[in-house]
């Protein structure tokens, strides 16, 4: 047990780090092709504003300036009708919305920023599907 709070990655986290260890898929948690959009129901047609690619969200998760890798995730119909927006938003890759909980959120993050544990992810655009992988450091 760390003798300090600051030692322990995991000391403000819900969830410990076995939680989170080895490899967990989030599935159809990423903007897809096939990711809902409103329609105008007087042309039968989707707004110019949410007409958009998978290459095109990957490029805009990707230009966000962090030090934390970025997913593009759907955006809500509501959301995309109410402020006229692209159907996908981004957010850092262990986001609640995908991972399905603020504690894992919390856990993930926590582990990212570690040098106890080595994370990495792949985002499966297609399926919709993200995977993250952590292990310990000293394992890798």
């Amino acid at each position: 047990m760390p003798e300090k709070p600051d030692d322990d990655p995991f000391h403000d986290c819900e969830l410990d780090p076995d939680a989170v260890l080895g490899t967990h898929t989030f599935h159809d948690v990423l903007f897809t092709e096939d990711t809902e959009t409103p329609v105008n129901v007087l042309t039968g047609e989707t707004p110019a504003h949410s007409q958009a690619t998978v290459e095109e969200a990957k490029k805009f998760a990707a230009s966000i300036d962090t030090d934390t890798p970025q997913i593009a995730l759907p955006a809500s119909v509501e959301t995309q009708v109410e402020t006229q927006s692209k159907p996908y938003t981004s957010a850092a890759f262990f986001h609640f919305k995908a991972t399905g909980s603020l504690e894992r959120h919390r856990a993930y993050h926590a582990a990212y920023d570690s040098d106890a544990f080595t994370v990495d992810f792949e985002a499966d655009y297609a399926s919709g599907d993200l995977t993250i992988t952590v292990d310990r450091a000293n394992e890798s």
